[in-house]
């Protein structure tokens, strides 16, 4: 019949989640702890808990040797075999019971605390072991307290956190209210709760959609890419594995029910369900969405930059709020996105090409210290372009010329300087003509809001009061010389 002792031993381990020999190692350990601070000996000290009585026996070990060196430790032969006869032999061990109930109230209480610590590193040995292979789940759990903004969270035996960097703004919790978070770490620490929690995580919002979509939870649907601003906008790159299968559509579900569901766990988080493509072109046409694209062009695809051009009216809606959405498409397909109007690609262009002209008009290359021989030479080798002796080594320069590599050298830093003086000045060239055309426009816009006053004022300026027929007259007066400058201006364009 199990004792009382052994009945609580049971009970507990069942309670925290543990082994029973757990428990009775971690009073064994304490007894021993609490009996070498009373006796304060050197004595080979050894704890047993008798099952049968539920005491803790306490035992001083001593090793049969030929000769002692050490009587707190050893014990010889001859007196071994006086207690036990014949069967003592050397190396073996002889244990001397000791009693315990002289310990104390500091050695119980030095005991009581090593058993609450032997068994609550076996309750946190056996946490880390159940979700170490978690991490990345969704996990349910109640709000229980909270702590300078953060929040603790009861799962079951397991206490969770939920920091505030990994909430959500868009949402509010109060003592009591269900939570959905996905384990973002597992720790072994001694102190505080062992699991961190995220709602902000995008792997949260994968786990939801295979959840909520039957396609994705059995992979005919791939989720390829998932990112977020949690509270604010998320954007999902899916793929779908079968032809008849739309990704798309599946997520969304029939009148939207599938991700009107995600939205709500989300607290209203903005979601933009895209297609994935292997095209670095479609797929980035696609994430920019719900803005619609004019062009996409790849300007530098070793650096992974690309560019997209809209129109004037779709700008504010693919740059998004604060920049979000693009600064999300981004992130999504792994590429850096400059985006540009259909007007100011219109302006680059042109500036471009102004540019150009004026380094083509302004541009006259001088090779000083080459004679008419070596410059022959330079245009018979091909190198007769600004770019295409600056491309050239060193080496095949003086090659060309036949001139030692110094030579050669001063020549590619004059080429150089020329240059970048011809791109300064075109530079300022087209900072001056958008200056001219600025100032012109304005002249423009003055000149139509002043004309209609003077009109007004013209008209005004007589003496007395027309009569109706006289007004009448007046404007056809006043009609039929205005006609005769649109008519000169008819004939000079038909000239």
């Amino acid at each position: 019949m199990n004792n009382p002792l052994q009945q609580t031993i049971e009970a507990l381990a069942k309670e925290k989640g543990i082994e029973p020999d757990v428990i009775i190692t971690a009073i064994e350990d304490a007894v021993l702890t609490a009996s070498r601070k009373y006796y304060k000996s050197d004595e080979n000290l050894r704890t047993k808990f008798n099952p049968e009585t539920g005491q803790v026996d306490l035992f001083a070990v001593r090793q049969i040797v030929e000769e002692v060196a050490d009587p707190t430790t050893e014990i010889a032969l001859s007196e071994a075999q006086k207690l036990y006869g014949d069967e003592a032999e050397v190396d073996m061990e002889i244990e001397f019971p000791k009693p315990t109930d002289v310990l104390g109230r500091i050695a119980a209480q030095t005991a009581k605390q090593v058993i609450f610590q032997k068994v609550r590193e076996a309750e946190r040995d056996n946490v880390y072991e159940e979700y170490s292979d978690r991490v990345g789940e969704v996990m349910s759990g109640t709000v229980k307290r909270f702590e300078n903004g953060d929040i603790i969270v009861e799962a079951g035996r397991v206490e969770a956190l939920l920091p505030r960097r990994e909430q959500s703004r868009a949402e509010n919790y109060t003592t009591g209210d269900r939570v959905r978070a996905v384990i973002r770490e597992v720790n072994k620490s001694t102190k505080g709760p062992q699991l961190i929690l995220s709602r902000t995580d995008p792997i949260l919002l994968i786990k939801l959609f295979e959840q909520e979509v039957p396609e994705i939870y059995d992979s005919t649907v791939l989720i390829k890419g998932a990112v977020r601003e949690a509270g604010d906008r998320a954007k999902v790159a899916v793929f779908s594995r079968e032809r008849d299968v739309d990704p798309v559509g599946a997520c969304v579900g029939m009148k939207g029910t599938r991700v009107q569901a995600i939205i709500r766990e989300l607290r209203g988080e903005k979601i933009d369900i895209v297609e994935w493509s292997e095209d670095p072109i479609t797929f980035v046409t696609n994430a920019i969405s719900p803005a619609r694209v004019q062009r996409v062009t790849v300007v530098d695809d070793a650096d992974r930059v690309i560019e997209i051009v809209v129109e004037d009216a779709q700008l504010s809606l693919a740059i998004g709020k604060k920049g979000q959405n693009v600064r999300l498409a981004a992130k999504l397909v792994g590429w850096r996105i400059d985006i540009k109007s259909e007007e100011e690609k219109r302006a680059e262009v042109e500036a471009q090409f102004a540019g150009l002209e004026a380094v083509d008009d302004a541009v006259t290359l001088t090779l000083p210290g080459l004679d008419d021989d070596q410059l022959r030479k330079l245009s018979e080798a091909g190198l007769d372009t600004a770019d295409l002796l600056l491309e050239a080594t060193t080496a095949q320069l003086s090659e060309v010329i036949g001139s030692d590599e110094a030579t050669a050298e001063q020549i590619r830093a004059t080429v150089k300087e020329q240059v970048e003086a011809a791109e300064r000045a075109a530079a300022e060239a087209a900072v001056e003509a958008e200056r001219k055309e600025t100032e012109e426009s304005n002249t423009a816009d003055w000149t139509e809001e002043t004309a209609p006053a003077e009109t007004v004022k013209a008209v005004g300026s007589a003496d007395a009061p027309p009569t109706a027929e006289t007004d009448i007259d007046a404007v056809k007066q006043d009609s039929t010389p205005a006609e005769t400058p649109i008519e000169e201006a008819k004939e000079d364009n038909r000239a």
